[in-house]
């Protein structure tokens, strides 16, 4: 590519060859002279992902394949696509999503008319045959933004309960800053800490009304569906996420919403428990009552508004101490 690209589009995969013909026809469908398409293969070991990329990125132009001498996860890969783009934009695709045909100029359009700091979007829930449209919950559409007007209240969804990193476009700039770079090694929960970095460190965003991106659901080789230890990690993640804001001039505001956010996570996983292997089920348990026993009494009261009787209730088992704290 002779001028700096547009946009950089940096694909993690892994374990995903069944998928990714409907993924790189998409991005086929999506090129551009001046967008370039960076594939990082994660080193996987149940399947051919990494010739089948070899052999399907020849009719893509400006793509290239990375891969990795070993399995870093989904966070490392990320970077590693992150630390080689050269584009003024960055976007993130997973291996097993694809996109609607001319969905990556509408969103250089977008970011190009606010010249913010990144853009968010909706996207396409696809779970088997069914299709659904989950919105980005901001009401406040093709405006400028402050990121921090978008986090609280506590007990409502905003946009840090939205973190996918794949339904958006981020201006080079933010790099710059220190942002947009995942922590290495997250392999579950990595862009909980990132999208909280976006959200108190950037200075201007757009929600924009797109739907272009189509991310499945369900699919057996996702991590979601795995039950091992490594969906443990979003402990770490979260631990991140609230050692990232003890500096922040508002913690005290912000720290309650990351709090529910907690939360609301340990909830669903010991909610889904039956899934995880024995010895990975003891130390979720585990790690959850010194996880919630680690919050006050007020903090979890605050925290637990509105969530539901089973969230709280399983909660409450886990850590005791909670009879007074309503669902």
């Amino acid at each position: 590519m002779a001028n700096t690209p547009t946009l950089s589009v940096v694909v993690p995969c892994y374990n995903i060859e069944s998928y990714l013909p409907e993924t790189v026809t998409s991005l086929v469908n999506n090129a551009r002279d001046d967008f370039e398409f960076i594939f990082v293969e994660d080193r996987s070991t149940k399947d051919r992902t990494y010739e089948a990329l070899l052999a399907l990125t020849e009719r893509l132009g400006n793509s290239r394949v990375i891969r990795h001498e070993r399995n870093g996860g989904l966070a490392t890969a990320r970077n590693t696509g992150i630390d080689v783009a050269e584009g003024r934009y960055l976007t993130f695709l997973d291996g097993d999503d694809w996109l609607a045909p001319g969905y990556l100029a509408r969103l250089v359009d977008v970011v190009e008319r606010f010249d913010v700091d990144f853009v968010r979007t909706d996207h396409v829930q696809v779970t088997g045959v069914e299709r659904a449209v989950h919105r980005a919950p901001e009401g406040r559409r093709h405006t400028p933004l402050d990121p921090r007007t978008s986090i609280l209240p506590v007990d409502d969804t905003t946009m840090v309960d939205y973190p996918y990193a794949w339904a958006g476009v981020y201006h080079r700039r933010l790099l710059d800053r220190g942002l947009l770079r995942f922590h290495d090694g997250l392999r579950t929960a990595e862009d909980r800490p990132w999208i909280w970095d976006l959200h108190r460190r950037a200075q201007s965003y757009v929600v924009a009304s797109l739907h272009g991106v189509f991310y499945r659901r369900g699919i057996a080789s996702s991590l979601t569906q795995i039950g091992d230890v490594r969906q443990l990690d979003f402990f770490r993640s979260f631990d991140l996420v609230l050692a990232e804001l003890a500096d922040d001039p508002e913690a005290d505001r912000l720290r309650g919403k990351a709090l529910r956010n907690f939360c609301v996570v340990i909830a669903h996983q010991l909610i889904d428990r039956r899934r995880f292997e024995r010895g990975v089920a003891a130390k979720l348990k585990r790690l959850a009552a010194e996880a919630l026993g680690a919050m006050s009494e007020e903090e979890l009261s605050e925290a637990v508004v509105g969530m539901g009787e089973e969230r709280v209730h399983v909660l409450r088992r886990v850590r005791g101490g909670m009879r007074g704290v309503a669902a």
